[in-house]
């Protein structure tokens, strides 16, 4: 553990409680590992915005991997942006919109767009993507660079969206992001691809890597990490891939380990 110079956690269920918060004892946790060169990667499935939101006391320090992957920042720089072709999202929007009560999101670089007038997931929504649109017709859209598409249920997306997506599965990445998420995405758009992106970019092995994750979307970051944590509130996936594990986010599983990273370098 002594040697870790790369720490890359997930956001939703794993660095953030159920309240959707990032206790005060990480930030000084990061302050130390950053005095001891270790780079530090948020990764998640959210809008780049709505990392920021979270993260904003470190955020120009950080490297940013938001959208599942397709996007990768430090501070405004892009490293790494996959485009979802506008052409293939409007033809899957109709075969989206014959699943019952599933609503969804066309995640752009500038916004995040729904037609929806559901309240509900209208105030859902705008906890992910702090910058969205609202239009007429998700299909009309035309003046942005599509990155992914997020499907959300009310109840269980693991149940009720996930089954009918599939015979997509050869042409894109279906992937269960959470209790009540789903997301499409090009092949190359997944947390993996960036973080080996990132350990290229940085010379870092994955025996130099620490992270840290909850839900099926970051199954491919874990496999590039010699010290991968699952959650104790992680998807059985998760558990069974993750060569260690930690409490839950609410137990502050994330902050444990790193106290003891900490610990093993000094």
């Amino acid at each position: 553990m002594k040697d870790i110079k790369l720490v890359v956690t997930d956001m939703d269920g794993t660095l953030l409680n159920s309240k959707n918060e990032v206790s005060s004892s990480f930030f000084e946790l990061y302050r130390t590992l950053k005095k001891l060169d270790v780079k530090f990667v948020a990764a998640s499935g959210r809008q780049h915005s709505s990392i920021i939101s979270k993260l904003h006391a470190i955020k120009d320090d950080i490297t940013i991997v938001s959208e599942n992957g397709a996007l990768i920042r430090e501070a405004e720089k892009e490293l790494l942006f996959t485009k979802f072709p506008m052409e293939a999202i409007r033809k899957l929007i109709p075969t989206l919109r014959k699943i019952p009560n599933t609503q969804i999101i066309l995640c752009g670089k500038d916004a995040a767009y729904i037609d929806s007038n559901d309240v509900h997931f209208n105030s859902v929504f705008k906890e992910y993507y702090k910058t969205h649109k609202k239009v007429s017709d998700l299909t009309t859209i035309e003046a942005d660079d599509f990155m992914k598409i997020a499907l959300y249920h009310p109840l269980n997306s693991e149940k009720y969206i996930y089954p009918a997506l599939q015979h997509l599965k050869q042409e894109i990445t279906v992937k269960i992001s959470g209790t009540h998420w789903v997301d499409l995405s090009v092949p190359t758009a997944n947390k993996g691809y960036a973080l080996d992106f990132l350990q290229n970019k940085w010379n870092i092995q994955p025996k130099h890597t620490m992270a840290f994750g909850d839900f099926n979307n970051d199954l491919e970051m874990l496999e590039l990490a010699d010290f991968s944590y699952a959650m104790a509130n992680a998807h059985p996936n998760v558990k069974a891939l993750a060569n260690f594990s930690t409490k839950s986010n609410d137990d502050l599983g994330v902050e444990h380990i790193l106290k003891q990273l900490i610990a093993a370098k000094s």
